[in-house]
């Protein structure tokens, strides 16, 4: 049967996709090539941790979500969106591998009058360039007069109440750049069923670089705080405080704070190929990429303070995931600091309501099922993320030693970043 969408890549940039359009009433098809996904998808289950729950895969499924394998489902739609991952390959640039793939299968059955969107995080340059020739080159068909082409940077926020899920795609604007008005006004009309603001970029590239500055953004904020927290413990000043403060001047002034490290699938961009390299990201990559060393000499530095070497202590890590309230841990800076923790010695142990599960280097982390004894028993806690469900005055009764990566606990608790 023919539908009005597909969303190609079940991820975590198609799912909450195919959720809203499935949610105003849209007649979607998912595509993937990983069968396991779609089975699980199929039985009600997410393939992506942290993206969507049950419950709401299982409404999806009602209202007519259908999951596919088949590539034929390609042709039979009037609108295609490409959701496919691109992580960062060994050069540290983004890898279009999964981009290629689904543009090729899209366009062995592009049909005219087809609009043809892109959502993955790409270089400047990506959809009028090699999208467009594997389109062209593949259907037969030209873009911007056969069938339209435009790109719309992924914005959902994933855990947020305001900006996450169906909601968010509602709440959130969403900017889109044609290859020419009538693409522009093609992908407007789109995105106009799923949210209350469309805003028309100049063109692919100009859309593509909003991506490109709202990543970077984010990370060269954060290394900034970063940088701060090492600056302040070293001066003694909370820096906690500083940010509550500064974050009441009522303009120039954005708050970010300080962390164990970077994670999540936003990747910072400090070169372009054929360009010259973005220097302030690629300074902030490296600041944001010490501090799980940071974090660990600080473990080190406080265990020796209260007599106790790294060698042989109890260590509990609280969080494991890149975001509080979620499953996911794609890049979250706990993988490195256990490892550098376990290089030193230490028997590390976790506690994750959101991980039943958890392996560095192949072999399983022991997994604390009482948090307030688990606590009691370390020779060290530390708050790697803080989850809704942690009663932090109370675990910092608890515990023998609390480092507070996050700036969570009551001042005077716990030992800060």
């Amino acid at each position: 049967m023919p539908a009005d969408l597909a969303v190609i890549g079940l991820g975590h940039h198609g799912l909450p996709l195919a959720r809203a359009a499935t949610s105003a009433g849209i007649d979607t098809v998912g595509y993937d090539t990983d069968p396991r996904a779609v089975a699980e998808l199929a039985a009600g289950r997410s393939p992506v941790d942290g993206s969507l729950t049950a419950a709401e895969i299982r409404r999806m499924l009602s209202a007519g979500f259908r999951p596919a394998t088949d590539p034929a489902e390609l042709g039979r739609v009037r609108t295609a969106v490409i959701c496919a991952p691109t992580p960062p390959g060994p050069d540290g640039a983004l890898d279009l591998g999964a981009v290629t793939d689904a543009a090729r299968a899209l366009a062995a059955r592009l049909r005219p009058h087809t609009t043809v969107l892109l959502e993955s995080p790409v270089p400047p340059g990506t959809t009028e360039g090699p999208l467009r020739a594997l389109l062209e080159s593949g259907s037969g068909l030209r873009a911007g007069r056969d069938f339209h082409l435009a790109y719309s940077p992924g914005r959902l926020d994933p855990g947020s109440r305001v900006h996450g899920g169906a909601h968010g795609f509602a709440v959130t604007p969403k900017v889109i750049g044609g290859l020419t008005p009538a693409c522009t006004e093609a992908a407007a009309a789109f995105y106009g069923r799923l949210t209350d603001k469309v805003v028309r970029a100049r063109g692919p590239r100009e859309a593509e670089t909003v991506k490109l500055l709202e990543t970077n953004f984010r990370h060269v904020n954060i290394a900034l705080v970063n940088e701060m927290a090492v600056l302040c413990h070293e001066l003694g000043v909370d820096l906690w405080d500083v940010i509550r403060c500064a974050e009441t001047k009522p303009y120039g002034f954005q708050a970010f704070r300080p962390g164990p490290g970077v994670g999540g699938h936003g990747v910072p961009v400090d070169t372009v190929a054929g360009h010259r390299p973005l220097r302030l990201v690629e300074l902030a990559g490296q600041v944001n990429e010490r501090m799980p060393q940071y974090v660990v000499q600080r473990c080190a530095t406080l265990l020796n303070e209260h007599g106790k070497s790294a060698r042989g202590a109890r260590v509990l890590l609280l969080g494991v995931t890149y975001k509080p309230d979620l499953a996911d841990r794609q890049a979250s800076p706990a993988d490195e600091i256990a490892r550098r923790l376990m290089d030193l010695g230490a028997a590390v142990s976790y506690h994750d309501p959101y991980v039943p599960d958890w392996r560095v280097r192949d072999l399983p982390v022991p997994r604390a099922d009482s948090l307030y004894e688990a606590a009691a028993h370390a020779d060290l806690t530390i708050l790697l993320q803080h989850h809704r469900t942690y009663d932090l005055q109370g675990l910092a009764v608890k515990a023998q030693l609390l480092l507070d990566t996050r700036g969570a606990t009551p001042a005077g608790a716990a030992h800060r970043l």
